[in-house]
């Protein structure tokens, strides 16, 4: 080794001694590329914290980490060892989405800690910061006084630096299909992430997490002072939270920062924050629209079990299936082809009933061109049903079905663990996983609350975990309210794609009269742009679509796009997103209000310059209103260039679908 060479080498070591020196005392900075957001991280009297700002205004003040352990806390006592900064910047394309390319572009703090006497036990803080927000996770590594442990509680704090206003769903709530409340921080008990938070004069915030993974769901919870939230871990039935074995990391906690409501909407820091796909051969992977037999069931014309009014026999699917050939539908969800529905619990995935001929269906289907998307419902039974699915998948494949619906109604999963419990967690990877062999897409209904595994195993095409719109065909409340669509994008949204099934055309409920959907027929037409979904439902019965020019609309809408915008955005107020087709020059809007009506002005400089488009415009007609006149739609037709200014008129509970065709 040559002098300089040796020189050069002692001149870093005693740096890093230097700067690991200072951090013991001193908060270490970490800023986003854009220089806009900040977080600070160090330890305090032997604890870890963190804080963030966006242009110098602070957004959570001194915040602690750690956990407790069954045998004991790991939250103080703790000194630096190392400190690593790095910086990376990549585009990748996911299989589907919302854009045909994603930019992955951060700063990196990764420091070690140790405890300074006891058991000298290591943890690493992984701290990442994007233009729009931060994150950060706790890694356990290999090493002898820390392998197999459990944790019963995790000291994550979130102390808000004012007491914002927050969107949130109660912990628990069942399958997370409750409605998100507005409520101050200082008011707020518990809540299911993603909570979103809104102050006047600062920015916007969306506490979440990503890349959960053998853990157990985050929800947060207020301590009792102030503006101070602490995470709070889904429990398995023993109360315990985490049974862990090292070496293993945490799910990341995620920190969505944006001057708007708009930019929460356009943060991809949770796909990013995801491990690249596993699944190398992708071509079987198929966004697409499809329709179902579903709706009757919620209307009581027909029945998930065999008998006179059984929705799942031969003849009637091949009617369903003439209907998605004749409007260009990907596929058809049967519920109720197989044994078991008569208890709701004795489900067998390999035993249709003896009116469902699979093998005549799907022939009849692949005629066509129209895919059957099969259903398994599995009454919250893992344990049977992880015995049966592979084998049913396989039953599925043989005959061309490379779709499924799950389904886990039931209040506890093997009647004593929640969904979002490390058990569910496992439960739902194994699925993936398994689906993923077979090469089967999966729409998970009753599931934990998404974290971006969809780009990990792109297989994973939607999920349920909202409160969708079949609450409005049975629902003792009346049904889903008329501001619901105007506050879930910017809330469960926000966790991934939503099953949320749009597109009711009828709206006479014979089954409870009581009960109805609270929107005019045009917001119905916008909702199938707003609500992402790369898997979407017109979900109605075939027969109230036919005849319908509205229709039209919901025929030539993809579900998998190259670009989004969102040139209107306040949360339980109104939205409008434009997205442009992966597979042409087309241009597709939707917008929605609440129960307020609302005069938007659009700009079209999103459309290419110097190009003609007809807009096929469909909004809501003369006196149109969500309570008593939902029907009326208009439609016209209007040539349009990237100069023009549109008027984005919405009725009472109403909207607008537009569709730019190039010409």
């Amino acid at each position: 080794m040559t002098t300089i060479l040796r020189t050069f080498l002692c001149a870093i070591i005693i740096l890093n001694i230097l700067s690991i020196t200072v951090a013991q005392k001193h908060p270490i900075l970490l800023t986003s590329p854009d220089k806009k957001i900040s977080l600070s991280t160090g330890i305090e009297s032997g604890r870890i914290y963190y804080t963030v700002s966006k242009n110098k205004k602070q957004i959570i003040d001194k915040s602690f980490l750690g956990f407790i352990f069954k045998t004991g806390t790991f939250n103080s006592d703790f000194i630096i060892k190392e400190i690593k900064q790095n910086t990376f910047d990549e585009t990748w394309k996911p299989v589907w989405g919302e854009e045909s390319s994603i930019r992955n572009n951060y700063n990196e703090l990764i420091i070690n800690v140790e405890e300074k006497t006891r058991l000298k036990r290591k943890m690493i803080l992984h701290f990442k910061a994007f233009n729009d927000g931060v994150a950060f996770r706790y890694e356990f590594p290999e090493q002898k006084n820390l392998t197999d442990f459990v944790i019963m509680d995790e000291e994550t704090e979130f102390n808000f630096s004012q007491n914002y206003d927050s969107w949130s769903i109660p912990f628990p709530s069942e399958f997370y299909e409750a409605l998100y409340t507005r409520k101050s921080i200082n008011k707020l008990d518990s809540a299911v992430t993603p909570v979103t938070f809104q102050k006047d004069g600062l920015p916007y915030v969306t506490i979440h997490e990503a890349n959960l993974t053998d853990y157990a769901s985050l929800n947060l919870k207020n301590t009792g002072h102030s503006n101070h939230l602490k995470s709070c871990l889904t429990p398995l039935s023993t109360g315990e939270k985490v049974v862990m074995k090292a070496p293993h990391v945490t799910p990341w906690r995620m920190i969505i920062i944006g001057d708007k409501a708009s930019d929460l909407l356009l943060s991809r820091m949770m796909l990013n924050l995801n491990e690249p796909s596993k699944i190398k051969d992708v071509s079987w992977i198929k966004p697409g629209r499809y329709i179902g037999i579903w709706w009757g069931m919620h209307m009581k014309k027909y029945t998930w079990e065999m008998g006179p009014k059984h929705g799942a026999t031969t003849e009637n699917v091949k009617r369903y299936i003439d209907f998605a050939a004749k409007y260009n539908f990907a596929g058809v969800l049967v519920e109720g082809w197989n044994v078991g529905w008569e208890d709701w619990k004795s489900y067998d995935f390999l035993t249709p009933y003896p009116d469902f001929d699979i093998k005549t269906i799907t022939n009849y289907a692949a005629e066509k061109n129209v895919k059957l998307i099969g259903h398994h419902e599995t009454g919250g039974n893992t344990i049977k049903y992880e015995r049966q699915m592979d084998s049913a998948f396989v039953f599925y494949k043989k005959y061309g079905v490379d779709a499924v619906k799950t389904g886990y109604v039931g209040s506890f999963l093997d009647g004593k663990e929640r969904n979002g419990s490390q058990y569910g967690i496992r439960h739902y990877r194994k699925v993936i996983e398994t689906a993923a062999k077979r090469q089967i897409m999966i729409d998970n209904h009753e599931p934990a609350m998404p974290t971006g595994l969809q780009r990990t195993y792109p297989n994973l095409m939607t999920q349920e975990g909202v409160r969708g719109q079949e609450w409005d065909a049975w629902s003792a409340d009346g049904g889903n309210p008329v501001n619901h669509t105007t506050v879930i994008p910017f809330t469960r949204g926000l966790a991934g794609p939503m099953d949320f099934t749009p597109a009711t055309f009828n709206f006479t409920n014979t089954a409870m009269p009581n009960t109805r959907v609270h929107t005019t027929l045009a917001k119905q037409l916008a909702l199938f742009v707003v609500l992402y979904s790369p898997l979407q439902m017109a979900s109605d019965m075939i027969e109230n679509y036919e005849g319908k020019p509205e229709f039209d609309f919901i025929t030539k809408c993809p579900t998998n796009w190259s670009k989004t915008i969102v040139p209107h955005a306040e949360i339980g107020e109104y939205l409008t997103i434009v997205r442009k087709d992966i597979a042409s020059d087309n241009w597709f809007l939707g917008s929605i209000t609440n129960e307020t009506p609302r005069d938007l002005k659009l700009s079209c400089d999103f459309l290419d310059k110097g190009v003609n488009y007809i807009a096929h415009i469909y909004k809501d007609g003369p006196g149109a209103h969500f309570l008593n006149n939902q029907y009326p739609v208009t439609i016209e037709e209007r040539e349009v260039t990237s100069k023009d200014v549109m008027e984005l008129k919405l009725a009472p509970g109403g909207g607008m679908g537009v569709f730019f065709e190039r010409k």
